[in-house]
């Protein structure tokens, strides 16, 4: 199967806050998006973590 789970982590706080998929065929790298961090109250960087 091509997807895969992947967990965000903040980058300020470190907290893991989101879980989704991508696809790695199209993504080998760690994906970064703007997400909402409760923690920090604001949106900011969440990186793909293990």
């Amino acid at each position: 199967m091509a997807r895969d789970k992947v967990i965000l982590e903040c980058t300020d706080c470190k907290e893991r806050n989101y879980f989704t998929t991508k696809n790695r065929r199209k993504h080998p790298q760690r994906v970064e998006w703007k997400k909402y961090c409760p923690r920090c109250n604001g949106h900011k960087l969440h990186k793909e973590t293990k």
